[in-house]
């Protein structure tokens, strides 16, 4: 691959995936199949859709979503987010499928139809990180949409992220929000 031009693009990628879907699926496989294929058909997809999203790729309880833009990509996750709560509304607590949803902006190689590097891969352990239900995003994404977007953002901390070398400043999207609402910065930890 030395030598070998590769093609990157910037963007934003959104990741998210079924809190507890193992449990679910141990529980009821086919009422959390069907669940979760209506979830995504009348919630999730036209989301995505309506946000000029493009699907990269999905797993059984999982997505990976390239957007040209932040906003566009926070203001799925929080449309996302909302749908899920108005669906699981009537739904017993054990029963409900909530998403986590990580969001990053960055550099991303692409390859045919798929993304990878560090862009792709911050935004999937940021998912990891976030409460079922939550939303959470690099500070790369919230310099981009803190004043832009009608949400609340919480500073998570500087966190370690598996296998990624420089430390993330994380935070954590409340899509309960009035309006927009920013905070301020703090100096980013450990960093150079």
């Amino acid at each position: 691959m030395v030598g070998e031009q590769v093609d990157r693009r910037l963007a934003a990628i959104l990741a998210a995936d079924v809190a507890g879907y193992s449990r679910l699926m141990g529980a009821d496989e086919t009422g959390t199949f069907g669940a979760l294929k209506a979830h995504r058909s009348h919630a999730i997809d036209p989301a995505i859709a309506s946000h000029e999203g493009r699907i990269v790729k999905t797993t059984g309880d999982g997505i990976l979503v390239e957007f040209s833009s932040a906003i566009h990509a926070i203001a799925c996750a929080i449309d996302i987010q909302k749908a899920m709560t108005e669906r699981n509304r009537d739904v017993p607590a054990n029963r409900r499928i909530d998403f986590r949803i990580g969001i990053n902006i960055g550099d991303v190689i692409i390859d045919s139809d798929d993304v990878f590097g560090d862009g792709v891969n911050i935004a999937v352990r940021l998912e990891g990180l976030a409460e079922p239900g939550g939303i959470y995003l690099s500070r790369a994404v919230h310099e981009q949409v803190a004043a832009k977007v009608a949400a609340t953002f919480t500073e998570v901390g500087v966190r370690n992220l598996k296998n990624i070398d420089i430390p993330v400043q994380v935070f954590r999207v409340s899509a309960h929000s009035e309006g927009p609402q920013g905070l301020a910065l703090p100096p980013l930890i450990g960093h150079r």
